[in-house]
């Protein structure tokens, strides 16, 4: 279990957060103290602002009296209400403030339920509970809850370059299976586009698009992930480079794209994919004949199934690769042509030799259309790739989560109650 905790100035502003989301019967109010709850269950957010206020002295000096506490179960426990309320009167209690007024609340607006909290650090007479070492008493109370209710544990998984890859389980933490596997295929692979990029991606059903626009009149240049099923269709809100890490962000790949052009080794995947064409008789065998070898062949369709993009990810020499950097007869055209039209295989130059017009192409011949979902590919081993970048700029970076569950809402609240910037002095309640 996972306990996150803002400290914040606007007492208004937080039951206005969750109250909205229970007006709105995307969750509930599971139970408070000091605070009337109406029977209906709906938010009064005004009547509860002076509840709130009853208990809290008219004057005071402390600046940031509001805690908004979230408590985030492992995907696995499956928890009633009853055992949601219990956690958190048992955390609040060992947290020092289970006589202090709160609200707790329970989020439904994502398949991962979980529940927030609502309080405040100061009491009757004006005095500051005590927040010493508040972030590390609330891990091990976390901890203990686990232990004592057999909950799953909330654990770190430690990533090294020999880590497998493993393609995406919507059923688990997704946050963190995407950014393990970014991370990993960052660690481990050579791409140099953002398309070879996708076609690695793909194989693990992630999604990565690039975010332009401006904010407060100044320019912002990102990346943003999403989570997909087999079926290319996504299953959460996507994920902000920034909230991954580092090395998802969007400096982090193009930097990424200009060292492995000085490594990347083209000729080794040529020799196969060149050996492999020659003795494939049809789509299906050369596919399969591929992936033997090592080698996956990720095919982008456009709307009416044609073939305009080919990139192989040799996962031998760990070499992502447009098909026509490898020469003209490896390009989306010659296997169009081949797959789709006259059925002719593409005539070979010199097996093992780049095609010097062709070899440092950075991308395929032909144009990407506007793309749909593939047509007519069930093999195992081939990867489709849904081309979505007609348009560029996202609306919003607010629309984009934490993580697995993470609503985007949240983090956006989140974000504001840390800000640290200088205010008047006193509660704002």
């Amino acid at each position: 279990m996972v306990a996150k905790i803002s400290i914040g100035s606007s007492l208004y502003g937080a039951l206005a957060y969750n109250g909205e989301k229970i007006n709105e019967a995307r969750g509930r109010i599971l139970g408070s103290n000091k605070v009337v709850i109406p029977p209906d269950g709906h938010a009064r957010i005004a009547q509860m602002v002076e509840d709130f206020k009853s208990f809290m002295p008219k004057m005071g000096r402390t600046k940031k009296p509001v805690l908004h506490i979230s408590l985030n179960p492992h995907p696995d426990d499956r928890l009633t209400d009853q055992d949601f309320e219990i956690l958190a009167r048992e955390y609040l209690d060992k947290l020092g403030f289970g006589d202090q007024p709160f609200v707790i609340y329970k989020h439904e607006d994502i398949d991962r339920h979980h529940i927030h909290i609502v309080t405040v650090n100061v009491n009757e007479q004006g005095k500051r509970l005590n927040q010493a070492f508040l972030f590390r008493r609330s891990k091990a109370i976390t901890n203990e809850l686990e232990q004592k209710y057999n909950l799953h544990k909330a654990q770190r998984e430690k990533v090294s370059p020999d880590t497998p890859i493993r393609k995406l389980d919507p059923s688990g933490d997704i946050k963190r299976q995407v950014q393990n596997t970014v991370k990993l295929v960052g660690m481990r692979y050579k791409f140099q586009t953002l398309g070879e990029y996708n076609a690695i991606l793909s194989l693990y059903n992630i999604r990565c698009e690039p975010t332009d626009g401006r904010i407060n009149g100044r320019e912002y240049h990102g990346l943003v992930y999403f989570a997909m099923n087999d079926n290319g269709d996504t299953v959460s809100t996507p994920f902000k480079a920034s909230r991954l890490g580092k090395f998802a962000s969007r400096a982090a790949v193009e930097g990424h794209f200009e060292r492995s052009k000085e490594n990347v080794e083209i000729r080794p995947t040529k020799r196969i994919v060149a050996s492999v064409m020659a003795q494939s008789s049809g789509q299906d065998d050369f596919i399969a004949s591929l992936n033997s070898k090592g080698i996956d062949l990720v095919l982008r369709y456009n709307e009416d199934g044609r073939i305009y993009g080919a990139t192989f990810v040799d996962h031998n020499t760990h070499a992502v690769l447009n098909g026509s950097r490898l020469g003209k007869e490896f390009s989306a055209n010659a296997f169009e042509r081949w797959f789709n039209g006259d059925g002719e295989k593409p005539i070979l130059s010199a097996s093992g030799t780049p095609n010097p017009d062709t070899a440092q192409t950075t991308g395929d011949t032909s144009t990407p259309p506007q793309s749909n979902p593939s047509t007519g590919q069930s093999q195992a081993n081939s990867h489709d790739y849904k081309n979505d970048y007609e348009q560029p700029t996202l609306p919003g970076l607010d629309l984009f989560q934490v993580g697995p569950g993470f609503n985007p809402e949240e983090e956006a609240f989140y974000r504001a109650m840390q800000r640290r910037k200088k205010r008047r002095r006193g509660p704002q309640l």
